[in-house]
C-alpha cells in the first residue's frame, strides 16, 4: 500500500522529467537544387577549360614542378616566415607600448601604426627599394657606417618591408587579445603574489592566445600572397616574379599564372591545416567536459542538458 508522500514524490518526478518527442527534421529541397546547379556549373567549367587550347595545359604541366618554380616557392616561404617573425615580435612590442601609461610611448606606437597602416604596402616596398639612393652611409659622429652593401640586398629589403607593415596589424591583434582578458584575472594573479611577467605568461597570454591565433593565421596566409608585391623592391626570385619571367620568355602568361596559383593554393592549404591544429591546441579548456553520469545528473536537475558541454565516457564504476 503506497503512502500519500510516496505518490506525491512519484508525481513530482514524472512532472520534472519531460516526455520524449520524436523530432522530424525539416526538408530543404532548395539546398539540393542549388547544390545540383553549382555542381553542374563546376563540371561545365572544368570540361570547358580542359578543352580550351588557350590554357596551354602542356606548358602548365611542363613547368608545374620545374626546378626554378620550386626554388621560387621556397623563396616565397622564406620571405613569409621571416617577415612574419619580424611582424610578431615588433607587433607585440608596439602593442605593449600602446597600452603603456606613458604618453610618450603611446605616441611612438601610434605614429608607427599611423605610418605603416596608412600607406599601401606596395608604396612602402617601392620606398625600401629606393632607400639606397637616399642613404649611402650614416655618420654617427665618431664613425661613418657604409650602407651600400646592406641596402643593395633586395631579399633583406623585401623582408623588412613586409615585416614592418605586418607589425602594424599584428600590434592591434595582440592588443585586442590582451585587452579581451577580464581584468579580474590579473587582479587574482596579483593577489597570489605573481609578478607582471608571471601574470602575462601564466594567466593573460594563455587566454589571449585563443583570440590572437585565428587572426594571426589569417595574417600569415595573407602575407604569403602579399609576397607577390616584392617585385616593387625589386626582388623577382619569389614565386610570382619567377613565373612572370618565364611567361615573358614564352609569351604564354596564362599557364604560368596557373602554375603560380597552384603553388599558392598548395602552400595556403598546408597553412590552413596547421592553423586548425594550433587553434584547437589553444582552445583547450574553453568548453566544459562532463562525464555521462554528471551530464545525466545535470539534465535531471535542469530538465535539458546545456549546449556548451561535451560528454566524455565515464570509465570508473560506481
Amino acid at each position: 500500500m503506497s503512502t500519500p508522500n510516496a505518490s506525491s514524490a512519484s508525481d513530482a518526478t514524472q512532472r520534472r522529467r519531460p516526455t520524449e518527442n520524436k523530432a522530424i527534421p525539416l526538408r530543404h529541397p532548395g539546398r539540393w537544387i542549388a547544390a545540383v546547379i553549382l555542381a553542374g556549373l563546376v563540371v561545365w567549367f572544368i570540361i570547358s577549360a580542359a578543352q580550351n587550347e588557350a590554357y596551354h595545359w602542356d606548358t602548365y604541366f611542363q613547368y608545374l614542378l620545374d626546378t626554378r618554380i620550386v626554388k621560387a616557392a621556397m623563396h616565397t616561404i622564406a620571405l613569409t616566415i621571416l617577415a612574419m617573425i619580424i611582424g610578431v615580435v615588433i607587433g607585440a612590442i608596439v602593442a605593449v607600448l600602446r597600452m603603456s601609461p606613458n604618453p610618450v610611448l603611446q605616441g611612438v606606437a601610434w605614429l608607427f601604426l599611423w605610418i605603416f597602416r596608412g600607406t599601401p604596402v606596395y608604396v612602402q616596398l617601392v620606398f625600401w627599394g629606393l632607400l639606397s639612393s637616399l642613404y649611402q652611409s650614416i655618420n654617427v659622429g665618431f664613425a661613418e657606417i657604409n650602407l651600400e652593401t646592406i641596402l643593395q640586398n633586395a631579399f633583406m629589403l623585401a623582408v623588412l618591408g613586409l615585416g614592418l607593415n605586418e607589425a602594424a596589424y599584428m600590434a592591434e591583434i595582440v592588443r585586442a587579445g590582451i585587452q579581451a582578458v577580464p581584468e579580474g584575472q590579473s587582479e587574482a594573479s596579483k593577489a597570489l603574489g605573481m609578478t607582471w611577467s608571471q601574470n602575462m605568461r601564466r594567466t593573460v597570454m594563455p587566454q589571449a592566445m585563443r583570440i590572437i591565433i585565428p587572426p594571426t593565421g589569417n595574417e600569415f596566409i595573407s602575407l604569403l600572397k602579399t609576397t607577390s608585391l616584392v617585385i616593387a623592391v625589386p626582388y623577382a626570385a619569389e614565386l610570382y616574379g619567377r613565373a612572370t619571367d618565364i611567361s615573358n620568355s614564352l609569351f604564354q602568361p596564362v599557364p604560368l599564372l596557373l602554375v603560380a596559383a597552384t603553388w599558392y593554393l598548395v602552400i595556403t592549404s598546408l597553412l590552413m591545416i596547421a592553423q586548425f591544429y594550433v587553434e584547437r591546441y589553444f582552445s583547450r579548456g574553453s568548453s566544459r567536459q562532463l562525464t555521462q553520469r554528471q551530464l545525466a545528473a545535470l539534465a535531471d536537475a535542469e530538465g535539458v542538458p546545456p549546449r556548451n558541454v561535451t560528454v566524455t565516457p565515464n570509465d570508473k564504476k560506481d
